[in-house]
């Protein structure tokens, strides 16, 4: 029998398998047919009628184009990518061939946005993909890869004549006024040729298909990347507001003012983006479908919570321990009493401090109560949480999640008198699609009580090792850092996942 960490692993790995480029491109996209060759999308077909050229930027778009490139063969004509600098290398280094383009690749790689900050080459990509947008006919067909990590900074076209350098200085300065993420993309966007649907709109009369890899909650396809190939939703009155509500309307360089007296006031109305299609082909549902798919072949009661899971680690950290509490309540038939109903109350409360996107959380515990009571239980979940830095030590928000709901589940334990520790055994696994968790090698961890347990008969100090935001260096001192999630570079990234696995004892 497997332990629950091989278990938990092995969802892990199945969830992050799917959204792979070359498995993800590889079940979305099909070229059908020889005499009128069509382009499957998903179900979608588009007539290649004359030229199929492709372009991308991103983190994951190398390994999506070398899968593109297999899949349409003959019939790609060109290409250019932008990518991160040094992620050929990386890549090679990896021991992941299938990631890179073969020799005498149509696709012409750049690489550029060193420390995700666009910088000359990264402009000079973007000016390449402008200029074959420019040139497309009617009959040409453009596929786009969009990958969302960092592919913002890999498209960056300033409206002449902006420079490179001004349109940086604004986003800084509005970035240190504590402008949200949202506000800073809705400026690019406005001050850009290619963001915010520019990149479809230059390459009209073409047919534009953009296959999307999702790294933001809830995918909006005006969020990721900045939008290049959908119908932008805000106008330069949005833009003008943001500047102004961070006191800036009146140092702007001229370049921009230019820019903006000449911006149409409306945006482009949608009619306008009839020549494109814009198809999400992984995202995080997609990798918590194929876990919980997974999850049920290994005999678990398998719940999907959200794929939206955002905020302070703290206080998700909280959700997760209320919510496993609850589970282990049910294994031992106290669910359904007060101790039952003051838990599902704290998870009420929690939730709506939380403002989880999208969850419903009454109609989740709704859904808990109707498992079958015997079986062990699988609850899986998405999205990217948040970690206030305080301290100087090693790990990234999944480690410190993982430790948290750790330490969470030991103290309720130590404070249940009813329900001694024993009767339930638990793995709780948070883990970055990218296998990459902040500044280690790690993706994530594992958890249990028993960790936590273990450590503090040590006389370790959990307590100081999470005000130090020192996670890393706390599982690598247990059995050889077996509690840390090693995946090496995935080449994929749909923000971050959790499974949380409980069996009865």
């Amino acid at each position: 029998s497997m332990s629950l960490r091989e278990h938990a692993l092995s969802l892990f790995r199945s969830a992050v398998g799917t959204v792979r480029p070359a498995p993800m491109l590889k079940r979305a996209v099909k070229l059908q047919g020889d005499g009128c060759p069509q382009l499957l999308v998903k179900g979608q077909a588009f007539p290649v009628r004359r030229d199929l050229y492709l372009v991308g930027f991103g983190k994951a778009v190398l390994g999506m184009a070398a899968a593109a490139e297999e899949i349409l063969g003959d019939h790609l004509v060109r290409g250019i990518i932008n990518v991160p600098l040094g992620i050929q290398e990386s890549l090679q280094r990896a021991g992941m061939p299938e990631m890179l383009l073969k020799p005498h690749s149509k696709i012409q790689v750049i690489e550029g946005a060193k420390n995700n900050l666009p910088d000359p080459e990264a402009l000079k990509g973007a000016v390449a993909i402008q200029e074959l947008a420019e040139g497309l006919t009617a009959d040409d067909l453009l596929l786009v890869l969009i990958s969302g990590r960092g592919g913002s900074a890999l498209l960056p076209a300033p409206i002449p004549p902006i420079l490179l350098e001004e349109k940086e200085k604004l986003t800084k300065m509005l970035a240190s006024r504590g402008a949200a993420i949202q506000e800073l993309n809705i400026v690019r966007k406005t001050l850009s040729l290619l963001k915010g649907g520019g990149l479809a709109q230059l390459a009209y009369p073409a047919r534009v298909v953009s296959l999307i890899l999702s790294d933001v909650i809830g995918d909006p396809l005006d969020i990721i990347a900045s939008g290049p190939t959908a119908a932008n939703s805000h106008s330069v009155q949005d833009c003008l507001q943001i500047l102004a509500k961070y006191n800036l309307l009146h140092n702007l360089p001229k370049s921009v003012e230019t820019v903006l007296a000449s911006s149409p006031s409306k945006p482009t109305a949608p009619e306008d983006y009839s020549h494109v299609c814009n198809i999400i082909i992984g995202s995080n549902m997609l990798a918590l479908d194929k876990a919980k798919g997974q999850a049920e072949g290994l005999g678990y009661a398998t719940l999907i919570l959200s794929a939206a899971i955002c905020g302070e680690v703290s206080h998700v950290a909280r959700l997760y321990c209320q919510l496993i509490r609850l589970v282990c309540l049910g294994f031992t038939g106290l669910g359904e009493g007060p101790l039952g109903d003051e838990v599902r109350r704290n998870l009420l409360q929690l939730a709506a401090k939380l403002e989880i996107p999208g969850l419903n959380l009454a109609e989740f515990l709704q859904a808990l109560r109707g498992l079958e009571p015997e079986r062990p239980v699988c609850i899986l979940a998405g999205g990217e949480t948040t970690v206030q830095l305080q301290g100087t030590g090693k790990g990234g928000r999944n480690q410190e999640l993982a430790l948290r709901v750790g330490l969470g589940l030991h103290r309720a334990q130590a404070m249940e008198v009813s329900s001694p520790p024993g009767r339930c055994e638990i793995i709780f696994l948070s883990g970055g699609t990218d296998g990459q968790d902040g500044p280690t090698e790690a993706a994530g961890a594992f958890c249990s009580p028993e960790l936590v347990d273990e450590a503090l008969q040590e006389g370790l100090d959990v307590e100081a090792f999470l005000s130090n935001n020192d996670s890393y260096t706390f599982f690598s001192q247990f059995q050889g850092g077996h509690h840390l999630l090693m995946t090496g570079l995935t080449g994929t990234n749909v923000m971050d996942i959790q499974a949380i696995l409980i069996r009865a004892t």
